[in-house]
């Protein structure tokens, strides 16, 4: 009876499962999209509840179509949208409030606050990472203090924090099993990158006791097995990893210095550094990759908070397309941007500027702009922005990188893949299977259980789709490239004096 892993991947806008064979191909896969709450500008939830019936949904669809028994599947992989903040009562399971999603700014103040009071510092040594409302660390803060049955509940011992992983794999488990991985927890601002432990200190500033927290495991380990009733049958979960480092090991980018670019929601560059922490004097951060065994790596990443969302906005926001999947005809209808730039600010810029009161603009426009012209411009503006990320991960790791890896999908886009090519002047490598995410969590489970051997066992089933060769000329590129930085200039501090985010 053929064996499969079982793959978990809850993301941003959907929560999608996946089987994966011995061969490493992906063999189905179904997804469910979910609803993004915004109660005011700036701010951006989830229903925890949603979010795992979803992905118990999107399991249920998968075996159905794909003709596969529970019994088959020998382990299951949970991969998941880092920082995503949920807490929920210990004893009902019940959330004690929505989501607050990665993307959310309500938390920007503290943030601001906690520079002015000298614990910027503090945070980058101990943590990797620049201080900013992104993290989980003053979505936690935020809760404990506004909502009034958080409170209660603490003072009953009675309440948990976790990222998405945490809270699907207490769930799945039967509410046995409070857990994350390194990758995970890392991203919390409260996690200590050189001991590998919370922080007593950093929960001290932030006020988060370190009970509700959940206990730290590896990102390839049998952790416990799902409750028997969800599926009838108890299943081990063998792999727990954040999002963007799954894709990296699904990118099979193992070795010192590679790099992936995920092209999702947001843009997120990894490079690998092994076991090398390069301290970022360009707003990147320094995170766990992931921890095999006994044997922890590290990577430098920057991240790009409005990737392919801009292209969700054409479609939702601006209704200039019906489907995300037009932009590339649109985008090509056109022989270049006619001077238009789009910096999608929409809830501030990521690295390497990290200002989060900067705000998205169009610049450029003359009358004889059309809406083909800024769906060109959304477009390049993904590439620019990937740019200024890999520019200031050589500039970090003292690297040159040679070769990009992409996944996500925003990669089917082929004028996508060209320009960025063509921007960073260097090839890019696009595999046959787009889901990495998925893929790479599906790869660290089945190491933990046997199903391959080794990581070199996996390195030989990584399956390349095309390689896109840079053909612009060097004036054009500095010309395209000065354009967007003159746009960056304009959208940065631009909700500096916005009493509310």
């Amino acid at each position: 009876m053929q064996k499969y892993i079982l793959s978990l991947d809850q993301g941003t806008t959907s929560s999608r499962s996946i089987l994966v064979n011995k061969i490493g191909d992906i063999v189905a896969s179904h997804f469910i999209e979910i609803k993004q709450i915004y109660p005011s500008p700036g701010l951006v939830e989830h229903d925890p509840i949603e979010i795992l019936n979803s992905q118990l949904d999107s399991v249920k669809f998968l075996l159905q179509k794909s003709n596969v028994n529970i019994e088959q599947i020998l382990s299951i992989a949970v991969t998941n949208q880092r920082e995503t903040t949920v807490m929920w009562n210990k004893k009902t399971g019940e959330p004690v409030y929505n989501a607050i999603v990665w993307q959310d700014r309500r938390t920007s103040d503290k943030i601001k606050q906690l520079k002015e009071n000298g614990y910027e510092h503090i945070f980058r040594n101990k943590t990797g990472l620049v201080l900013d409302s992104y993290f989980s660390g003053t979505k936690i803060q935020w809760i404990l203090e506004n909502i009034k049955e958080a409170k209660e509940l603490l003072q009953e011992n009675n309440l948990l924090f976790g990222t998405i992983d945490s809270w699907l794999v207490w769930n799945l488990t039967g509410k046995k099993y409070h857990v994350t991985d390194e990758s995970n927890a890392s991203r919390t601002m409260l996690f200590n990158i050189h001991t590998g432990e919370w922080d007593d200190e950093l929960l001290s500033i932030l006020d988060i006791p370190r009970d509700i927290l959940p206990q730290i495991v590896g990102s390839s380990q049998v952790i416990g097995e799902t409750c028997y009733s969800i599926f009838n049958k108890s299943v081990p979960i063998s792999s727990i990893v954040g999002d963007q480092q799954a894709a990296t090991f699904g990118s099979l980018c193992l070795k010192q210095g590679m790099v992936k670019n995920t092209y999702g929601t947001g843009c997120f560059m990894l490079m690998n550094t092994e076991s090398n922490i390069f301290p970022s004097t360009n707003n990147l951060l320094t995170s766990t990759l992931w921890k095999i065994k006994d044997k922890r790596q590290y990577c430098l990443e920057g991240a790009v908070f409005t990737g392919g969302a801009v292209v969700q906005w054409l479609k939702d926001g601006l209704k200039i397309i019906e489907n995300s999947s037009e932009v590339e005809e649109l985008a090509l209808s056109v022989q270049d941007n006619a001077g238009v730039y789009l910096v999608p600010a929409f809830t501030g810029l990521g690295a390497p500027y990290w200002d989060q009161y900067a705000r998205g603009t169009i610049v450029g426009i003359t009358r004889g702009v059309t809406q083909a012209h800024i769906a060109r411009a959304a477009l390049e503006s993904i590439a620019f922005q990937v740019n200024d990320v890999l520019k200031s991960i050589e500039s970090d790791s003292g690297k040159n990188v040679t070769m990009l890896r992409v996944d996500g999908g925003a990669c089917k886009n082929n004028f996508l893949m060209q320009f960025q090519a063509d921007i960073l002047n260097i090839p890019i490598e696009r595999p046959v299977f787009l889901e990495l995410t998925a893929l790479g969590a599906a790869y660290l489970s089945g190491l933990a259980v046997g199903y391959w051997s080794s990581i070199e066992e996996l390195k030989g089933v990584w399956k390349l789709d095309k390689i896109f060769i840079p053909s612009m000329s060097d004036i054009k590129r500095e010309e395209l490239l000065s354009g967007w930085r003159e746009g960056v200039s304009r959208s940065l501090m631009w909700a500096k004096n916005e009493s509310k985010l």
